[in-house]
């Protein structure tokens, strides 16, 4: 959204537990973030809510249609698949991890985060994902080049799209406000902690 200049704003609920479900409850159906609340409606889930804005606003997909339906099957595969990515290299923008080496699993999502990213700077010629513009699908993607980089993951050519969105105004902001926070939330710590050793720590808050 602040990407495509739709206005919104932001609030921030701390994840304290190690399950926050029963807090969440109060203003999600599933005890989930993210949710979008739209006057009286609440728009759950990042997918409900790409497809809710998609909608409502122009640029939220590609134009064209071959980069759309790329871009959409990106997306759902996202929402859907990688769990090796996210049980073994959990989200932490703060922190540098050296890994064991991949077992097959990771390995695997890795190679096709590479395979996928590749294919869509070849075929729609970046330097976003599908295309020029960017879409629904580098958001969806841009939690996963936070964790190529806190996890030193190699996706190869693809690097070029990281680097990218890693300079995102909208990505630096949201690194810049997360290294500041100052709460931790003690299971978190330990599933970055078990990822590999933590060799830098950049968090200030």
């Amino acid at each position: 959204m602040k990407a495509l200049g739709i206005a919104f704003e932001d609030r921030i609920e701390p994840f304290t537990e190690a399950v926050n479900y029963k807090a969440f409850r109060a203003f999600s159906p599933t005890g989930q973030v993210p949710v979008l609340m739209d006057g009286v409606r609440t728009v759950w889930d990042s997918l409900g809510i790409v497809l809710y804005l998609a909608e409502r606003h122009e640029g939220v997909w590609p134009e064209g249609e071959d980069a759309r339906a790329f871009a959409m099957c990106a997306v759902t595969e996202m929402h859907g698949g990688f769990s090796a990515l996210r049980n073994q290299c959990p989200m932490n923008v703060g922190v540098r991890v050296k890994m064991a080496p991949h077992d097959s699993a990771l390995a695997r999502d890795v190679a096709r985060l590479t395979e996928l990213f590749g294919e869509g700077l070849d075929r729609f010629g970046g330097p976003w994902l599908a295309g020029p513009d960017f879409t629904a699908m580098d958001a969806f993607y841009a939690p996963v080049a936070f964790r190529i980089r806190t996890h030193g993951l190699d996706v190869g050519g693809a690097q070029t799209w990281v680097d990218a969105i890693l300079a995102h105004p909208a990505m630096q902001q949201w690194e810049t406000e997360a290294l500041a926070e100052s709460w931790r939330e003690p299971s978190h710590e330990t599933e970055v902690g078990a990822s590999g050793e933590i060799i830098e720590d950049f968090r200030t808050g």
